[in-house]
């Protein structure tokens, strides 16, 4: 059962007590993210989540660190396009030392000139990584073509450019808009004291409401068309990815895209993997999965193969997309999707962490938080005509975006062959 309360300053708190375990997972969720963002500061809600760790006015980085580790916890953040999360799970017994070191780091951060000149090093390196990783580029192409114009098809780490471009007062003015208690969520999940934990964190979590308004980045989102893009670079695989339109995240279509998913290419007996990795051997690495956003989705099929194999998994990929449409599934195969999809949810939800994740997403993002039962009658509510409907709108070939990136010695012929595959 979840409860919700608000702290005295205005920050939504979303909790659910697990009595039977030793353990609690908390999460700040910030309602930031590269949506936020424009060419200029690209990538800085990135650079503020590492900030937040670089010290306090009571601990430096080293301290935080260790005060974390002597109590056996373990913290991290991470940033996406639509929010951040700062997070933390530790016994039962630690979690007041844990909200004291979360709340101490996210309401009085440094920010000093030698902390973010260091960090730039840092996220260059990442940067950098990021680059040496063909998966993370061709993902990011397709978010760049179906996004374009608009702060989704931006990349999270930004640009060596903007990254060099911070100063400690462009980092200060966006986290004093951001970071503010009617921007955030607190989730906790676990074995806390229901009697005690809200006057706990409204003890740490004091930061005063602000009364001015944040002006959300509005924009339109782009009419998705077909694309193909291809970028050359020294690896030693091709690494191909198909886009297209898929399900906003508050849709319950996204049920029926799951089911889809499942069967399609989302699991290792899925027509894909089946086709083109066990029966022809062409691919190591070959999946689809569904990517939701507040107002978008996309549905994506990803391979990593062999320079020369490109064109001939293509055909099979566009082979598969052809006879699914065609075919759909059974209402024995319907059946075993959803059992496969419910087992999935429930074993993946028997972790605090991941409760805590989903309970403060969506209640920052959608303001709407299911039950293990909403959510399983959802699945169990999936129709052969939701499948129908929502694999029209996904394998809509005049909404594909594929692009590729490896050593392909003729990308612009490789570009009107994949363009006759999938388009004509």
């Amino acid at each position: 059962m979840y409860l919700k309360e608000k702290l005295n300053n205005g920050t939504k708190v979303i909790m659910e007590k697990i009595p039977y375990v030793k353990s609690v997972s908390l999460g700040i969720f910030i309602n930031v993210g590269t949506k936020d963002e424009n060419k200029k500061n690209n990538g800085i809600s990135h650079f503020i989540e590492h900030m937040i760790f670089k010290g306090t006015k009571k601990r430096n980085a080293k301290d935080i660190a260790e005060e974390i580790d002597n109590i056996g916890g373990q913290m991290n953040a991470f940033t996406n396009s639509e929010y951040t999360c700062f997070y933390v799970k530790v016994l039962d017994k630690h979690l007041i030392t844990a909200i004291d070191i979360l709340s101490d780091m996210l309401n009085d951060p440094k920010f000093t000139e030698e902390d973010i000149e260091n960090e730039k090093k840092v996220i260059l390196e990442e940067i950098n990584m990021y680059l040496d990783s063909p998966e993370d580029i061709v993902f990011d192409m397709v978010h760049e073509s179906m996004f374009k114009g608009t702060p989704l098809s931006f990349p999270v780490l930004g640009t060596k450019l903007t990254v060099r471009n911070f100063n400690r007062e462009m980092l200060l003015d966006y986290y004093n808009k951001y970071y503010r208690p009617d921007n955030m969520v607190i989730a906790v999940v676990g074995n806390y004291n229901e009697k005690e934990i809200i006057k706990i964190l409204n003890n740490y979590f004091n930061k005063k409401l602000w009364h001015n308004i944040i002006v959300p980045n509005n924009f339109s989102l782009p009419e998705f068309k077909s694309c193909v893009m291809g970028k050359k670079r020294d690896f030693e695989q091709v690494n191909f990815c198909l886009g297209t339109e898929g399900v906003k995240r508050n849709n319950d279509d996204k049920y029926a895209l799951y089911i889809i998913n499942n069967i399609f290419g989302g699991s290792v007996s899925s027509l894909l993997f089946q086709k083109i990795r066990e029966e022809k051997g062409l691919a190591y690495s070959i999946y689809s999965t569904p990517i939701f956003f507040q107002n978008a989705g996309i549905f994506a099929i990803y391979a990593a193969l062999g320079n020369r194999e490109i064109l001939n998994v293509a055909k099979l990929i566009r082979e598969e997309i052809i006879k699914f449409k065609k075919s759909l599934m059974c209402k024995s195969q319907l059946l075993k999707s959803k059992e496969q999809l419910k087992s999935s949810y429930i074993l993946g939800m028997e972790s605090t962490f991941n409760r805590m994740l989903e309970i403060g997403s969506s209640e920052l993002l959608t303001g709407d938080i299911l039950t293990f039962e909403d959510v399983l009658d959802k699945i169990d509510n999936v129709s052969l005509d939701d499948i129908k409907r929502v694999t029209e709108k996904i394998f809509d070939s005049n909404k594909f975006n594929i692009a590729y990136v490896g050593n392909i010695p003729d990308i612009d012929d490789v570009n009107v062959k994949l363009k006759e595959i999938f388009f004509n």
